[in-house]
């Protein structure tokens, strides 16, 4: 099984799938400042957002994932920066290609917040 990942950052542009996980590696490093070896999990599309390839450094090598849609484009997260910073959870919808601007999130419990019950009683 794969560990999570501390961190999944997804690059906001496209890149060259021709690539390899040296010219990859070297794309993070270099021209945007991240450890390739720190467990942190990339996430790349392909220009027409048909295909994603994902990498991480595990134990002693390298992990590549690669998904090609048939049918369809990814939706890719926005972001004003070079990467994004996702959750696992929005990476599992990333990579079922459900577009997250039309998702709503559930409310969640707060414990900081007095519950419904109590709010009644006042």
């Amino acid at each position: 099984m794969i560990s999570t990942p501390h961190r999944i950052l997804v690059a906001r542009e496209h890149v060259d799938f021709r690539r390899g996980i040296a010219g990859l590696a070297a794309m993070c490093e270099l021209q945007l400042g991240e450890e390739p070896l720190n467990g942190t999990l990339f996430v790349f599309r392909n220009r027409r957002r048909t295909a994603l390839k994902m990498w991480v450094w595990t134990h002693g090598g390298f992990l590549i994932v690669h998904k090609k849609l048939e049918k369809s484009r990814f939706r890719w997260p926005v972001s004003d920066t070079t990467w994004a910073t996702i959750t696992p959870v929005e990476l599992v919808v990333l990579m079922e290609g459900i577009d997250r601007s039309h998702a709503r999130r559930l409310s969640q419990w707060d414990p900081s917040r007095p519950s419904c019950e109590a709010d009644r009683r006042r």
